[in-house]
């Protein structure tokens, strides 16, 4: 019995080698029960952590991906017969448009050139009317503008052909991110092969992720001892600059990768590559941060990317490495050793032949001049845009992405004001010191403005002299006088005699007023187109009073001055305070036939989905009787040909012109406005001290305007009979129509309705005259 005991006793015992294992087999189990645990937490947060940033990504990616800014665009030049635009002018456009100048073309992009005529090869557009399509035209010209536009295809004859605006600039109004969407079908294909080859050779493989290529790039750097190679994919480089900061971190690259799982996941990999393409970092202009190839081309090459050659694809490609590191303005041997290494890759590749590679590596990099900006400078133009899109559409519209503002600007008209304003001023500053100008050019046919500048320096964003400033217009008015007095059914002819003598105005509180004329004489009477052409003040007011000054007003008021006027005697000599674009608005319906239409800088707005937004059309009214305004414009080339701006017609002989010089009183402020067939333009020069300029019209804003026409040549107005309107013969003493074989008389245009010459020649009968009777 005892024995048993003892056995059992030893049975129940444990050895310390045994109490030890079991001590290990514990402390595993409560480790496994932690890790587990940990683990299944683990994976909790992942998951949740997942989810969450899932939610994030199909934000982005399936609501607005970018904001793209608005895009401006220039107007869209439409060619026609008929249409006033010459040889040259087309010439230059199509070199700022970017085409090339080919022997015959044969793609898009491309021209010739005779003498005469132009072949081209538009490039496809959206145009506020709807897509264009490529189209090859033989575009024809004559002495007055385009004669004939027909398609090369089939020999049609075209109504009317656009060429593509030019895009101006881009409005941000988010965070200085700018960038041109191009859509994954509208890529060059080898710029897409060069940058799998380059960036992320296994793209089409992998899950977002590529462990192997990591692994890789660790092993290179830490043989290298500093970081030269990256294991990053495509779509963890889009995580990054979609979603996450520059920082270098554990945290952000698992963040990275955990993101560049789930996009791969959810997206296809030409939406991954879509987004990819149009949000790489490809350098930075100024302020902007140019982002995507579709701006990259244009920031670079100042060409859209589908004419890009292969060269200039792969620089673009290379450029993605470091665009601070490889920017070209500064350091052109890197980028271009770096874009010959692309192209090898593409010809290793077999995506280029040895031929096709030699020809690439041994082009030029031919990246855009820096000194020309990406983008256009024109405060001046942008300030009147943003303030009629604000009046018209409303001021939300610019916060939204992809809004395309089509705009009358003319690019060739901007630039030759720019020039002009530039070269004048700094002639002009060499004998009168702080001088500025303000100019407005508009389209006579369009009633847009085409060119504006408000500073000498054309590109200073500040005081916009040409909207803003409030300056005695002076002679500029007296147009307005005279088509008051010639309007239909009145007693006044461009032959009518006007006074000229002294004459003593008095006011209702008795004080008086004396005008004088420049020259300080008279001359008794003057025949009324002379007193307008040779810009005369006694016979001006003498004319104004006999009218009515409150019936000019309404003349002045119904061409399209909006502000109100002061209907005193003083205001027939210009005692009227303006500015350019003021003044551009009355000149445009002189120049218009009469019709007033209000100035405008857009004309259609096109939503992100290419929709037109509604908006209301903007007033037309007949402000002048036509047949009236004809003899106004007839009296305004007058002035150029014989009277105070002879210096402008004897710098273009043979060249109908119309205008009118101007100045205020003690000759401080200078003013101009004249127009051609194509172009109306107000000018004014003086100080923004009212200092005195020693400057008249002539000397002062017609220099401006003549230099502006020497680079931008003037079309000779066309002399198009008007109904209402005859050819009159008028006495040279009287005034007195008479018939055309009368002796002393002069040919003008007269009113149908007010033109009765006498019988009579009302002359002395000769000797045989009266043997006859007669």
């Amino acid at each position: 019995m005892n024995d048993e005991v003892d056995m059992t006793t030893k049975t129940t015992k444990k050895t310390p080698a045994s109490r030890r294992a079991n001590n290990g087999r514990g402390f595993f189990r409560r480790v496994w029960s932690i890790t587990w645990k940990l683990a299944l937490a683990g994976l909790a947060v992942v998951t949740f952590y997942s989810i969450y940033l899932d939610q994030i990504i199909a934000q982005k990616f399936e609501g607005q991906k970018w904001h793209l800014p608005a895009q401006v665009f220039s107007r869209s030049m439409a060619l026609y017969p008929g249409a006033a635009v010459s040889h040259p002018q087309m010439m230059a456009e199509l070199k700022l448009l970017g085409y090339r100048k080919v022997a015959n073309p044969r793609q898009v992009g491309e021209f010739s050139a005779s003498s005469t005529r132009i072949e081209l090869w538009r490039r496809p557009f959206l145009h506020p009317e709807g897509d264009q399509v490529e189209q090859r035209v033989m575009i024809s010209f004559d002495s007055n503008g385009v004669s004939s536009v027909t398609r090369v295809s089939d020999k049609r004859q075209l109504a009317v052909f656009h060429l593509e605006p030019v895009l101006l600039d881009r409005i941000i109004t988010g965070d200085g991110e700018d960038r041109l969407f191009v859509p994954t079908e509208e890529m060059p294909k080898s710029i897409v092969q060069a940058l799998l080859l380059v960036e992320d050779r296994s793209f089409y493989e992998h899950h977002g992720v590529n462990p192997f290529a990591i692994a890789r790039a660790a092993f290179v750097n830490i043989s290298a001892g500093r970081t030269v190679q990256g294991g990053s994919t495509l779509t963890q480089q889009l995580a990054k600059n979609f979603f996450l900061s520059s920082e270098r971190s554990l945290l952000r690259k698992v963040r990275e990768a955990l993101m560049a799982v789930i996009i791969d996941f959810r997206y296809s990999k030409d939406e991954i590559l879509e987004a990819y393409l149009n949000e790489v970092y490809m350098g930075q202009d100024k302020s902007r941060a140019v982002h995507g190839m579709g701006l990259a081309s244009r920031f670079y090459f100042g060409r859209p990317i589908s004419e890009l050659t292969i060269a200039q694809q792969a620089f673009l490609v290379a450029t993605i490495k470091g665009p601070s590191y490889y920017n070209p303005w500064r350091y052109p041997e890197r980028i271009q050793e770096r874009r010959d290494l692309v192209l090898r890759l593409l010809m290793d590749a077999g995506d280029l032949t040895t031929a096709e590679y030699k020809a690439a590596v041994e082009s030029p990099l031919a990246i855009r001049n820096l000194n020309k900006p990406a983008h256009q400078k024109l405060p001046s133009f942008f300030a009147l845009v943003k303030q009629e899109v604000n009046e018209r559409y409303g001021d939300a519209l610019l916060k939204q992405s992809g809004v395309k503002i089509y705009t009358t600007l003319d690019p060739m008209a901007q630039e030759a004001a720019e020039k002009a304003v530039t070269q004048t001023l700094k002639s002009l500053d060499k004998s009168n010191k702080s001088l500025q100008v303000g100019m407005v050019v508009t389209d006579k046919y369009t009633g847009g403005i085409a060119a504006m500048v408000g500073d000498k320096t054309p590109g200073f964003d500040g005081f916009n002299r040409a909207v803003e400033i409030r300056r005695p217009i002076g002679s500029l008015i007296k147009p307005f006088v005279y088509a008051t007095a010639l309007a239909p059914n009145s007693q006044f002819t461009l032959a009518t005699p006007l006074k000229d003598q002294p004459i003593t105005l008095k006011n209702e509180q008795g004080k008086t007023w004396s005008p004088q004329n420049f020259d300080k004489k008279f001359s008794g009477q003057v025949p009324l187109l002379t007193a307008l052409k040779k810009s005369m003040n006694v016979p001006t007011v003498n004319l104004g009073i006999a009218v009515g000054v409150d019936a000019v007003a309404t003349t002045l008021a119904k061409s399209g001055w909006q502000e109100p006027l002061n209907e005193y005697p003083s205001m027939l000599l210009g005692a009227v305070n303006g500015s350019p674009l003021m003044v551009a608005q009355v000149y445009q319906t002189l120049a218009d036939s009469g019709v007033y239409r209000k100035l405008t800088t857009v004309t259609a707005v096109l939503d992100a989905d290419k929709n037109p937004l509604p908006v209301t059309r903007l007033p037309k009214e007949q402000a002048i009787s036509p047949d009236t305004d004809f003899l106004i414009q007839y009296a305004m080339q007058q002035v150029v040909n014989t009277g105070t701006a002879t210096r402008l017609g004897n710098a273009f002989p043979g060249v109908g012109l119309a205008g009118k010089t101007g100045t205020s009183n003690d000759s401080r402020d200078s003013w101009f406005a004249g127009f051609d067939e194509r172009n109306v333009a107000a000018i004014w020069v003086g100080r923004d001290d009212n200092g005195k300029t020693s400057l008249y019209g002539s000397s002062g804003a017609m220099a401006v305007y003549l230099a502006f026409l020497k680079e931008r040549p003037p079309i000779s107005l066309r002399s198009i009979p008007v109904n209402g309107v005859v050819k009159g013969f008028f006495d040279r003493d009287t005034g007195v129509a008479k018939e055309s074989d009368c002796s002393n008389v002069d040919a003008l245009p007269a009113l149908t309705a007010t033109y009765r010459p006498v019988n009579n020649c009302g002359e002395p009968l000769q000797w045989w005259q009266k043997i006859l009777g007669q």
